[in-house]
């Protein structure tokens, strides 16, 4: 039993399962928050289905996080950054790489604060004219997170360039 939970675990940990699990949960957070856009702009869409929805996009985000952070602290520093900053496309780590790390930590604080908006008493939160608010700010986590991904793409074709 032990062993096989070891090897579980050593499949979690490996590359390509890690780049696997990063764009799998970004891609349901990104999904997520254009759902709950959806959902915000239908007026008689239940305060609770806001809620989950936006509390699945925050998860997924938070994982998507997690499993990028993991892969970039074991792999891409020794193994990744060398090829690309050697190759055809060192541009892609010096501008493209750098960007991505930062717009990166922004998502989970953007993403909390339209989940805390989603708690918001439904009298309230149209009393204090919060709908449009909440609408920009779920399409910038989605909008991020697809830019986010299309650097996640260039960076790694630099890597296969290389």
């Amino acid at each position: 039993m032990y062993t096989m939970i070891v090897d579980i675990i050593t499949i979690f940990q490996s590359k390509p399962v890690l780049i696997g699990l990063h764009l799998g949960f970004a891609i349901i957070g990104i999904d997520a928050f254009l759902w709950l856009l959806g959902k915000l702009q239908d007026k008689n869409s239940s305060s609770r289905g806001q809620i989950v929805t936006a509390a699945i996009g925050l998860a997924a985000f938070v994982m998507s996080w997690l499993a990028g952070g993991y892969y970039y602290v074991v792999y891409y520093g020794s193994l990744v950054k060398p090829v690309i900053k050697s190759g055809l496309a060192p541009w892609a780590h010096a501008i493209v790489m750098e960007t991505k790390e930062h717009i990166f930590l922004f998502i989970i604080p953007l993403a909390t604060t339209v989940l805390l908006l989603t708690l918001i008493d439904q009298k309230d939160f149209d009393q204090l004219k919060l709908r449009r608010l909440t609408q920009g700010l779920a399409g910038l986590v989605a909008g991020l997170g697809l830019l986010i991904g299309a650097m996640g793409f260039i960076i790694s074709a630099a890597a296969r360039w290389g």
